[in-house]
């Protein structure tokens, strides 16, 4: 059983370490694209990527999940995996190519309808073919993740997504390619990720079962909705806040802005959140293989509220932090040459904080959903999900015409409050264990006055001084208050930093 778990956890390092990768290497292009584009172009490809992710849903219909589970049934009755690879794989390139062309045929349409002029057809084209070109890798990297080639699989990821970041690069800053070389880089790096996986297509035969298709649909259809509410409470943000009217962004930010421009501003902003987006991602990746190690030792449950208590503080300390501090870094002029994001899209930082909080509700929801799988219990998280998603909808349509950009990221809080509370009630209510929500309230509260207190003594100036040493002091002390609150799990932490940097 170790020896099994150990093999999980390797892989998972290996799956774990090349998404975090892939998307470092890809969140480089931001201060590319706030530079050497305009807020409006930066609008357009916010609203057509957000779009995208969505579309990728319907294009691979739940396909690559109910592919793995039939193919490991296959493999315990000695079936032919050849004939559902090529099923599988002939079904997607057939609707994919289907709903690319409908894409294409339909761009001015399609471009109206997600709230951009018919003008812009030419990147809703571009967005099908990038669409068609991901939809064609799932198949094989389901494989790849089947057969545990998880080497090959984060190395077909990473040299993609390098290069789409060198040909983005070439593509605006020597060619002048704009916006278009967004895309064409985009789609360029989904190609040569497609080129590296070619080996897998070996076993790919002129091969296709209505039968086997029917069984894998049985399983994969009913993770379509559910997977359109996760992505939606991230992206429905940007779908409607391209709806906000000129005379309302007129009253919020002044005159000179566009629906496209707010989006543009909002998007890159929003993207400074990778900062604990991938901390989670990291705690994620190792969680899973953990709990489920643990589920059956007799202090389980205490070891899970000491998990739950760290990661979530950690969360908070590092959401304070980076609500002081990335501010500054946005504003800061490097080498009196560049900025990370230009002065037109401070006007966006007012979200930062908000958008920080997210992400520790969102730490402590991954940590609730032990209870749902160890116990068998997955039936709620789609009822979580959809709660989440439909309340993250309801505040944007309420919030964003009065507080614009504001409005969505608060919208985004109460969505992740809402899934938090949702996945809180029914995991307590199948695998109870007492946590120290009181100290963690307080914990909170007094981060978001010390946000609030700090934001009205702010510095204009970058890094100052007197400003940076009193945004340390202030972490100093919600450390200090964290360390006396949960003394229990300080002392947990000291030891094995102790312990590891021992000499044995």
């Amino acid at each position: 059983m170790f020896s099994k778990l150990k093999l999980l956890f390797k892989d998972t390092v290996i799956y774990g370490s090349s998404t975090i990768l892939a998307r470092s290497l890809n969140y480089l292009l931001v201060p590319l694209y706030a530079n050497k584009l305009s807020t409006f172009d930066n609008g357009v490809q916010t609203i057509i990527y957000a779009n995208i992710a969505l579309a990728n849903v319907l294009f691979s219909y739940g396909l690559e999940t109910s592919y793995l589970k039939v193919v490991s049934d296959s493999a315990d009755r000695d079936g032919d995996e050849r004939q559902l690879f090529s099923t599988a794989f002939l079904s997607l390139f057939v609707t994919s190519t289907l709903f690319a062309l409908s894409i294409v045929l339909s761009a001015p349409l399609i471009a109206q309808l997600i709230g951009l002029s018919p003008g812009d057809f030419l990147f809703v084209r571009y967005a099908a073919l990038i669409l068609w070109i991901d939809t064609l890798l799932v198949i094989p990297f389901a494989e790849l993740r089947l057969k545990r080639k998880a080497l090959q699989f984060a190395i077909a990821r990473v040299v993609g997504v390098i290069a789409v970041v060198v040909s983005a690069i070439i593509l605006i800053v020597p060619l002048n390619a704009g916006l278009s070389g967004v895309f064409i880089a985009e789609a360029f790096g989904s190609l040569v990720s497609l080129l590296l996986v070619i080996p897998v297509f070996r076993q790919f035969r002129l091969f296709f079962s209505a039968t086997q298709l029917r069984s894998m649909l049985r399983i994969g259809l009913p993770y379509v909705p559910t997977g359109i509410a996760g992505l939606l409470i991230h992206l429905i943000d940007r779908n409607i806040l391209i709806r906000i009217s000129p005379s309302e962004i007129e009253r919020i930010y002044g005159r000179g802005y566009l629906p496209s421009d707010i989006v543009g501003i909002y998007g890159r902003i929003a993207a400074f959140g990778v900062v604990l987006q991938l901390f989670i991602q990291v705690f994620r990746f190792a969680w899973q293989p953990f709990f489920l190690q643990h589920a059956k030792d007799p202090d389980a449950k205490r070891l899970f509220q000491h998990v739950l208590s760290i990661s979530t503080l950690f969360t908070m300390f590092l959401a304070l932090a980076a609500t002081f501090f990335v501010p500054d870094f946005v504003r800061y002029h490097y080498g009196s040459s560049f900025y990370l994001l230009p002065p037109r899209y401070w006007i966006g930082l007012s979200i930062l904080p908000w958008i920080f909080l997210s992400y520790v509700f969102d730490m402590v929801s991954t940590n609730l959903s032990a209870g749902l799988l160890l116990t068998g219990n997955t039936r709620y998280l789609p009822v979580v999900t959809f709660a989440g998603a439909a309340v993250t909808a309801l505040f944007c349509w309420w919030l964003i015409p009065q507080s614009g950009m504001d409005g969505a990221a608060y919208a985004i809080v109460a969505g992740t409050v809402v899934m938090c509370l949702v996945m809180a009630w029914y995991s307590l209510k199948v695998f109870p264990i007492r946590y120290d929500w009181h100290k963690l309230f307080l914990l909170l509260l007094v981060g978001i006055v010390l946000a609030w207190f700090q934001s009205i003594l702010a510095s204009p100036v970058p890094f100052s001084v007197a400003d940076s040493a009193l945004k340390a002091l202030l972490l100093l002390c919600y450390l200090v208050l964290a360390m006396g609150l949960f003394r229990e799990e300080t002392l947990i932490v000291v030891a094995k930093v102790v312990n590891k940097f021992t000499p044995k």
